[in-house]
């Protein structure tokens, strides 16, 4: 039972590991994941990678992030301030995770689209 605690069971419902994959897998949290997988980068960087995102959904889901200890946030100290985002050990190893679903949506992505002529009742290409 102790291990199981530890190690945590996102099929039980008051289970803290739901918040986190549910941080993790929200939209955002997953670009924001793969657009750091190659290196630091700062606020504005982020923002311009991950194109539609406002700036506050952006450090919300940074601040999330960072709160689950996947990424280290860096202030310096410059005039105006720069704040660089990095991914911790853990948060690489989720990001080249996440990146292997992201990629594996776009190679897909034809074949998973509502009108890839699909019969949506028996699941079978439309003849």
């Amino acid at each position: 039972m102790a291990d199981m605690l530890a190690r945590g069971d996102v099929f039980a419902p008051d289970c803290p590991t739901r918040t986190i994959l549910r941080q993790l897998t929200s939209s955002w949290g997953l670009l924001v994941l793969v657009a750091l997988q190659p290196g630091t980068l700062r606020f504005s960087a982020l923002r311009r990678r991950i194109r539609g995102i406002s700036e506050r959904m952006l450090a919300q889901t940074l601040t999330q992030l960072e709160a689950n200890r996947l990424l280290t946030r860096h202030s310096l100290p410059v005039v105006p301030p720069h704040v660089e985002y990095s991914l911790t050990p853990l948060g690489i190893e989720a990001a080249r995770r996440a990146e292997d679903l992201v990629e594996w949506i776009q190679v897909n992505l034809v074949e998973m689209r509502p009108d890839a002529g699909h019969d949506a009742d028996a699941g079978t290409p439309q003849a």
